[in-house]
């Protein structure tokens, strides 16, 4: 199961929760008085920046029958895209540039460099994933409708095709994304998937058609001679901005550490649990000035979860605080290289396309998936959470989840080496069993040979006798029949001598 009980999970008391979500209100307040200048050169910076790539990577691509060009043009372009993507689009779609009151900058007038619609997308996005964060039936983000990442959901013959269905996704994201969010669409609004021409569908279609037709027939043709390099290079960076921005997403939302929740948590969820539930179901991945920047500062995946409006420029340095917090609360801040993340993912994914009677841990403490019941039988707190604080009795520190974590880690790996010593004990034991059964098989094999031995030679014995005893016979018949022969012939002369006589 996934987490039902935020407050046990997390080892926390109502106060604290309370105590925990005004002090990020706090920090909310602090940086959104704090915004001014600094901001709007950031943003306006980057928009010219990105502009200037892209423009740069499309007069390269005049050149483009040269390779040197075409790679240039290329990557230049594929830059452009992560950039218009990750850092502008994004971000800009959540309202974290609303406050400039910019009508270019603006959350309402913003349309982004991708075949879904921002539209579609916000309503999708901002709403559903922001507000339900991996809540299971609520969260439609988790695993894209296509991906099972939790063992609380029911595996199906089908998701053995998942390792397939991951690639595809990967290297089609921004499709993927698209027809996520034009389905998310159509099931608030309640239209049927066979009203071809809904609403929903015909703004997807105008957006689709537009794309397709900027990045495979306008560009192409204005590039005249180079259409079919200039053709490939949008494919390629097409294809290389899928990639990227799936690569970050996944990062932050699948990697263990990034906790589920059930419904029966969310129907009664204070605004100290939302954020409690945003920190505990994000995961970041470290990264210097140029990848955050690349990644629209979605390496800050926790910060992104609890001030998805604060631009995200700001994300360092709240991350500042929100690991003080964590470190206050003994809450697990959940990061790591990006390579890391994203390979426990991919684990995830592959592990999770198996029926799970293949899988050797529970629904309760699985690397991808926990929840308050990993702690039952391993643990024994000090304090009761939800009406006493969970402080070590002895040194007077706060004992929460990271320390939770820690020994339960260590309990776990203690009952592991447990069941390995039971196995291998079993192991001998059966080992000696089987020994002494060889043993005695052994035994009554030699037995079986020597009573076989025994009547085969009394068998022989036997035989030898019995030939013996005919041979005698057999002599005694030669010599009768020798005497009586022999008597015979006497007879034989004696009836001819009397015939003689007379």
């Amino acid at each position: 199961m996934a987490i039902t009980d935020i407050k046990a999970f997390a080892h926390l008391t109502t106060s604290d929760i309370e105590a925990l979500g005004q002090e990020l209100d706090s920090v909310r307040r602090t940086v959104e008085l704090s915004l001014g200048d600094r901001d709007a050169k950031y943003i306006r910076g980057t928009i010219r920046t990105q502009r200037m790539l892209e423009a740069a990577g499309r007069i390269t691509l005049f050149a483009g029958k040269r390779r040197t060009a075409w790679l240039t043009g290329t990557a230049l372009l594929a830059l452009a895209k992560i950039i218009e993507n990750m850092e502008l689009g994004h971000n800009i779609s959540h309202g974290q540039w609303d406050w400039m009151n910019d009508p270019e900058i603006h959350s309402t007038t913003w349309e982004w460099d991708m075949t879904g619609t921002s539209g579609q997308w916000k309503r999708a996005h901002n709403y559903s994933h922001h507000t339900y964060t991996n809540v299971l039936g609520k969260d439609e983000d988790l695993g894209f409708g296509i991906l099972r990442m939790t063992r609380d959901e029911q595996w199906r013959p089908l998701h053995l095709l998942q390792p397939l269905a991951n690639l595809v996704l990967a290297a089609t994201f921004e499709w993927g994304i698209a027809f996520h969010d034009l389905s998310a669409e159509k099931d608030q609004l309640g239209v049927n998937s066979w009203q071809v021409l809904s609403e929903p569908n015909k703004a997807f279609a105008r957006k689709a058609g537009r794309q397709l037709a900027k990045d495979f027939v306008i560009f192409p043709a204005l590039t005249g001679p180079a259409w079919k390099q200039t053709l490939k290079a949008n494919a390629t960076a097409n294809l290389i901005r899928n990639l990227w921005t799936y690569a970050v997403i996944f990062c932050g939302h699948f990697p263990d550490g990034a906790e589920k929740f059930t419904e029966e948590h969310y129907a009664n969820e204070t605004r100290g649990e939302w954020y409690l539930r945003q920190m505990l179901g994000s995961a970041n991945f470290t990264a210097g000035r140029a990848m955050a920047f690349m990644s629209g500062n979605l390496c800050y995946q926790i910060e992104h979860h609890l001030f998805p409006d604060i631009p995200s420029s700001r994300y360092p340095e709240i991350s500042v605080r929100v690991r003080e917090l964590c470190d206050k609360y003994d809450l697990p801040y959940t990061t790591g290289s990006m390579g890391k993340q994203y390979l426990l993912a991919f684990r995830t994914i592959h592990k999770l396309a198996l029926p799970d009677r293949y899988l050797r841990r529970t629904a309760d403490d699985a690397p991808e998936t926990s929840s308050e019941r990993k702690f039952t039988d391993l643990l024994h707190w000090p304090g009761v959470p939800g009406t006493d604080a969970v402080v070590d009795p002895d040194t007077g520190v706060r004992r929460g989840l990271r320390s939770a974590m820690a020994e339960a880690k260590v309990a776990l790996r203690e009952k592991a080496r447990q069941e390995k010593q039971a196995l291998r004990e079993a192991k001998q034991s059966l080992q000696e069993k089987a020994r002494l059964e060889q043993q005695s098989l052994r035994e009554t094999t030699l037995a079986f040979q020597e009573k076989a031995r025994v009547e085969q030679q009394a068998f022989r014995d036997a035989t030898q006798a019995w030939q013996d005893k005919a041979r005698e016979e057999q002599q005694v018949l030669r010599r009768r029949a020798l005497r009586e022969r022999a008597l015979w012939r006497v007879r034989r002369r004696q009836r001819a001598r009397r015939v003689g006589d007379a």
